[in-house]
């Protein structure tokens, strides 16, 4: 089994979110660093809402920041250096709260796991995967999760199968390593997924296809700042709302392109395209985490380790400043 490779990530993810830190100045009232480790169009309400002035539309001053995985981003939650994490339930989300974080989801903006399986060409099944390289940006991170519970929808067991992980980067990093064939497959978000297809690259899977409950992309908090600065907790989750509103709304879907890009730092707009589609599609106007799908993570983790088993997906979840948003029409 893959138990110990697993335990020791975990532990070594609890370990390092929870060091001891300064703890910095708390922000001024309407100020809000959010940082971020994936990087597809699934942080396209971020991209959109900074672009099109929806935080400063409610008086927030946002500064996003992209973080080279989820391990450095919940550090950074939980040394107070940033207010919000935008990011999944993972191998490093849940071994962190099992630790003690008192990290919270306060939204789901993408309540399902989406994105592409991208494999070299000659790989026809996933039984073709098994003694391949596949890439992820950090083990217990958000691609690693996102692989995982492909694999385990597919029966295939990463030692079992002698299937070995690299380490290399962000999304932009890994559809590279596919590309040059430095690796054999990889997950990947539509944007960098359909650049690879039109390569000749191999769709293996369509991962919103396969049913699997899960909580992607939500909005993370501690616990101790909603409940210190419920004014800028609420006001952010409007903006991302009313970006969810603007990104589907077909009218808008040139001015949302245009800001996907840029948040992407693509070239050419046109190259946003399939993301855009992807993106308006994906995201869920009610944005209340998804309880089922953390739960359906807290299985796959809880199997090796005792401390993440013992997590209610229920007391991870926060949705009071949701509730209160669709009581007054807002969603």
């Amino acid at each position: 089994m893959r138990a110990r490779k697993i335990i020791s990530t975990i532990g070594f993810l609890t370990f390092f979110c929870l060091l001891p830190a300064k703890t910095p100045a708390a922000p001024p009232a309407g100020s809000a660093i959010v940082s971020f480790g994936s990087f597809s169009e699934r942080e396209g309400a971020l991209f959109v809402a900074e672009d099109q002035g929806f935080f400063r539309k409610y008086g927030l001053d946002v500064k996003l920041v992209h973080v080279r995985s989820g391990p450095v981003g919940l550090s950074a939650l939980s040394a107070g250096e940033t207010q919000f994490y935008n990011g999944s339930v993972t191998g490093t989300t849940l071994g962190a709260v099992a630790g003690g974080l008192d990290t919270v989801f306060i939204a789901g903006l993408v309540n399902k796991l989406t994105g592409a399986f991208v494999v070299n060409p000659a790989i026809k099944s996933p039984a073709d995967l098994k003694g391949k390289q596949i890439g992820v940006q950090s083990m217990g991170g958000g691609i690693w999760m996102f692989t995982m519970l492909v694999f385990d929808h597919w029966g295939l067991d990463p030692k079992r199968d002698k299937i070995n992980f690299r380490i290399l980067g962000d999304e932009t990093v890994l559809a590279q390593a596919v590309a040059s064939r430095v690796i054999d497959g990889s997950y990947l978000g539509y944007t960098f997924a359909s650049l690879l297809e039109r390569q000749g690259f191999r769709i293996l899977a369509d991962t919103a296809k396969l049913g699997i409950p899960y909580q992607g992309t939500g909005i993370m908090a501690k616990r101790s700042y909603v409940k210190a600065a419920p004014d800028t907790a609420e006001k952010f989750l409007r903006a991302l709302v009313d970006s969810i509103r603007f990104i589907q709304e077909p009218a808008n879907k040139a001015q949302a392109m245009k800001s996907l890009a840029k948040g992407l730092h693509l070239s050419r707009v046109e190259d946003a395209a399939e993301g855009y589609e992807r993106m308006a599609a994906m995201y869920d106007r009610r944005i209340y985490p998804n309880v089922d799908g953390i739960r359906n993570a807290i299985r796959l983790l809880g199997t090796v380790n005792e401390k993440i088993r013992r997590l209610k997906a229920e007391e991870l979840v926060e949705d009071r400043f949701v509730r209160k948003i669709e009581s007054e029409g807002g969603l």
